[in-house]
């Protein structure tokens, strides 16, 4: 897995739950070390540790750990960069929506060696939609149920979000919205600031 990756649970769980929570975790995996570095590549099996650990000592479902992760990569702002290449996608929630069936590659273009789920997003009917999350390991889905939830607070979007299951490597993820003008989403330019 890549050290993005591992880093943004690193970072999700000192943040959220404090330092001694993580190094409790890391201990508990037996990784051998505390920090993970950012641009390098880990065996899945130090993920799934983490995960496993992180589950029993928080006493939360690993499901919905990796749920408020994904709301966590939006919401703190020490990863703005993730809801700037989110946002980029559209100036409305739908459009965003639709914006997802290519940001595997977008991404690529900034990390060439980070892989991400394959997203397929699909009409079902006016405001009805259904994510597709395409991945060799499962979970990935909960994340962008995480991502969907927080980015449609950020356009200020009401939205009702299921994660359906699936088969392996295949996650389903059903989303109505209900209200496009729900609330004032955060303010957000698409083009450079000039001040």
């Amino acid at each position: 897995m890549h050290g993005l990756i591992n880093r943004s649970i690193q970072c999700f769980v000192r943040d959220t739950y404090g330092p001694a929570i993580w190094a409790g975790i890391a201990a508990g995996a037996d990784l051998g070390f505390d920090n993970f570095e950012a641009l390098l590549v880990y065996e899945d099996d130090v993920t799934e540790r983490i995960l496993r650990e992180a589950s029993e000592r928080l006493g939360k479902p690993v499901e919905a750990l990796m749920e408020d992760l994904g709301t966590y990569l939006i919401s703190n702002a020490g990863f703005g960069g993730v809801r700037r290449l989110l946002r980029f996608g559209g100036v409305s929630f739908v459009d965003f929506l639709h914006s997802l069936d290519d940001l595997r590659d977008r991404v690529r273009l900034a990390v060439p060696d980070l892989v991400l789920p394959h997203l397929e997003v699909r009409d079902h009917a006016t405001n009805s939609f259904t994510l597709t999350c395409s991945f060799d390991r499962s979970g990935f889905g909960h994340v962008f149920v995480g991502i969907l939830r927080a980015m449609a607070d950020d356009y200020g979007t009401l939205v009702l979000l299921e994660h359906l299951g699936g088969n392996t490597g295949v996650e389903v993820i059903s989303i109505e919205v209900l209200d496009l003008g729900f609330a004032e989403g955060r303010s957000f330019a698409l083009g450079a600031s000039t001040n």
